[in-house]
């Protein structure tokens, strides 16, 4: 009984914290460099390709974005990928707030998995009950890195109504404290 409370406190902390893969980061941060030069950038702007072919587009400003399409609107990005535990676990949560809040908030899922095939994505977002925006495609990187970089996930930023940072969450976050904020930016 006495190995119980070490145990279980050492499960408790893998799952609140967030999951780190540095080979796949390195891939990522490779090809990318590969696929986009610096030279064919266009670093005033980043289009999203949602899962169901929906561009999202920010514009980049000096505190945040314009968020084109949900001016007006609370926004946060939930940098994950499937395979991560405190990510998948935190989607009913954020589904929750998404429905609880929708006609202030909107959530947008950037996926940080390269070669995912948007099948797999349809099938996670099924299995996971997600009820938000997820993208998929090579600009998820060019914006976790414009953003400074993602060193573990889930990573998400809280954007205000007028596109500015707010704050950001590095770990699986209670819903909770997340409902806290959000109502703060309301």
């Amino acid at each position: 009984m006495r190995f119980f409370l070490p145990i279980f406190l050492s499960i408790l902390l893998l799952a609140l914290s967030g999951c780190q893969d540095e080979s796949s980061q390195k891939d990522a941060t490779q090809s990318k460099k590969e696929s986009n030069p610096s030279t064919q950038e266009d670093k005033s702007k980043f289009i999203l390709e949602g899962i169901n072919g929906e561009k999202i587009v920010l514009h980049v400003k000096d505190k945040g974005f314009v968020f084109e399409g949900f001016e007006k609107k609370i926004v946060l990005l939930n940098f994950f990928t499937t395979w991560c535990p405190p990510c998948v676990g935190q989607m009913p949560h954020l589904a929750s707030l998404q429905n609880r809040y929708k006609e202030n908030l909107v959530i947008i899922g950037v996926i940080l998995e390269e070669n995912q095939d948007n099948q797999e994505i349809i099938n996670f977002i099924n299995n996971n009950n997600v009820e938000f925006t997820l993208t998929n495609s090579k600009e998820n990187f060019r914006l976790s890195t414009h953003i400074g970089g993602i060193e573990s996930i889930p990573y998400m930023i809280l954007y205000d109504k007028d596109g500015d940072y707010f704050k950001h969450y590095s770990g699986a976050i209670p819903e909770e404290m997340l409902e806290v904020d959000i109502n703060k930016l309301l």
